[in-house]
């Protein structure tokens, strides 16, 4: 299995580069383990729903898991606001980044570095 770390910035939308990306790579499949970082709008599609809801805010992504291939994604996602109510469903397009999940100057936060793997 291949783990490949991406780093998205501000103003990305969050399916959209998932998208982009597994369209680069020559696998066929991919999936999502984990992610944190923040959005200022989710796009969700709910549990039963047929079109997404927008949510805005800072939203903290609290988990983020699902497939990718050439032909589509299927994403779930759970956000929180600044009440902590937690609500998830479907990832959909328009999803924008508010902050890297990386460490990044623009945040002043630290959560998770990459640092390049020594040759074997």
């Amino acid at each position: 299995m291949k783990v490949v770390p991406l780093r998205l910035q501000p103003g990305d939308d969050l399916r959209q580069a998932l998208e982009a990306w597994m369209g680069e790579q020559q696998e066929q499949a991919g999936c999502v383990i984990s992610a944190v970082g923040s959005l200022s709008l989710a796009q969700l599609r709910l549990a039963g729903a047929t079109q997404a809801t927008a949510i805005h805010g800072e939203l903290e992504i609290l988990s983020l898991s699902g497939t990718l291939s050439p032909n589509g994604s299927h994403l779930h996602i759970a956000i929180s606001g600044s009440s902590g109510a937690v609500i998830g469903g479907h990832l959909c397009v328009g999803s924008l980044v508010r902050t890297t999940a990386e460490l990044d100057p623009a945040t002043g936060y630290a959560e998770l570095r990459f640092s390049p793997q020594a040759p074997d």
